[in-house]
């Protein structure tokens, strides 16, 4: 693999840390500005929908620039936003600072898979999509624990102080490592939003939103999951989410490797799996150590999804994949919020902590009802010569002056 995947997984490390940093500093936060904790939650409420909406429109500004260039660009902007929050006197400006560090996210994580891709033979593109997306799982593993150690025992402020220094080197290692990789001939923005029209794209996105959702609804609640009915102390939640993000880093490169020799299997597995797994997690979390490997696997087999993925929008939207790629990844945050939310209904209409690992195991499970319906159109317009409309956009000449 080449050394400019190491500068895009250090800039995703740095992104992955901020993003899941907050949520075990938001008593801190809260206590320093004199704010409530749902107050502050806006926080973590405010980097997702910037995430959501940064992500087209950080990918639309930058269609001017090479992609290189934009990376820097959204790592200067990931830097800026950090030393905000970082030096933020009232809480509004430390809102302010999330959102501006979270609009380089989808962009960053869009933009870095096209260029992951391009940088190797096509026989490896998931894994080389992978090894950027290790950056972010390893946040979860060793950024995010000891940010929020040292966010607690020395101050909150330090640590985004600390994640502006993790974004200088990932700004470095862009400007050293990652080539100047031109941008296709005749690419413009009406061929990046002609993706939006491809039917396969849309599935890719809406599996995007259901699977990792189905993640996210069951770890939204596992705090108190873990303590009220596995009877865990409140201190082994940080080691119960650490062993959360092995399963990420594990399933990650397993999902890269796999998907780059059969693609849709790889999704049919891991969504099935992940469906199953948490629907059983409603038993295993009566037990601690059945609650314990299982939420590793959940992290496995969630992240196994994510390289087979983002390749499946790249693929569909060949020839102008940079906008589609990088709303796919608001995508993952949109299932995130509305997981979470979900979630939140369940458990707030009296059916149990373990309620949620129900409503994840059916957005899995809806997922892989998508996943085979997407084979099976395409092997439907495989079999009748269907030409979809981002193709055929591509094919078209440029209008004289263009």
């Amino acid at each position: 693999m080449p050394l400019a995947l190491l500068a895009l997984a250090i800039g995703a490390f740095g992104i992955g840390t901020t993003e899941f940093v907050i949520m075990g500093l938001l008593p801190q936060v809260a206590g320093d500005f004199g704010v409530s904790i749902p107050t502050a939650g806006l926080l973590v409420t405010g980097y997702a929908l910037g995430v959501v909406i940064g992500a087209p429109l950080m990918t639309v500004l930058g269609t001017k620039v090479s992609r290189k260039r934009m990376l820097m660009v959204l790592m200067g902007l990931f830097i800026v936003g950090n030393l905000v929050s970082a030096v933020a006197p009232v809480f509004a400006v430390m809102l302010i600072g999330r959102v501006i560090a979270s609009l380089a996210h989808g962009a960053f994580f869009g933009i870095g898979s096209v260029v992951a891709a391009e940088l190797v033979a096509p026989q490896k593109k998931a894994g080389a999509i992978a090894m950027m997306f290790t950056g972010l799982t390893v946040a979860n593993v060793v950024g995010v624990p000891l940010g929020t150690l040292i966010g607690q025992q020395i101050g909150w402020r330090v640590t985004f102080g600390i994640v502006a220094v993790l974004g200088l080197i990932g700004l470095a290692g862009i400007a050293k490592l990652v080539p100047e990789v031109p941008k296709p001939e005749g690419v413009h923005l009406r061929h990046e939003l002609a993706a939006f029209k491809n039917a396969q794209v849309l599935l890719a996105m809406a599996m995007t939103v259901l699977g990792f959702g189905g993640v996210f609804a069951a770890i939204t609640y596992i705090a108190p999951m873990m303590t009220h009915v596995a009877g865990f102390a409140d201190g082994s939640v940080t080691w119960l989410l650490v062993l959360f993000g092995l399963g990420m880093v594990g399933g990650n490169l397993i999902g890269g490797k796999f998907a780059d020799r059969a693609l849709m299997p790889m999704l049919y597995v891991s969504l099935g799996a992940l469906a199953v797994v948490l629907a059983l997690f409603t038993l295993t979390a009566h037990n601690k150590i059945a609650a314990a490997v299982t939420i590793a696997l959940i992290g496995a087999l969630g992240f196994a999804t994510v390289p087979p993925l983002q390749k499946r929008v790249l693929d569909q939207a060949h020839g102008a994949p940079t906008l589609a790629s990088a709303v796919n990844i608001g995508a993952f945050n949109l299932g995130n919020a509305l997981s979470a939310w979900l979630g939140g209904m369940v458990i707030a209409a009296g059916f149990g902590y373990t309620a949620p690992n129900w409503v994840g195991a059916i957005l899995a499970a809806a997922a892989l009802l998508l996943a085979v319906l997407s084979a099976a159109l395409e092997r439907r317009d495989a079999r009748t010569g269907s030409l979809t409309v981002s193709d055929a956009l591509a094919a078209q000449p440029e209008p004289a002056g263009r």
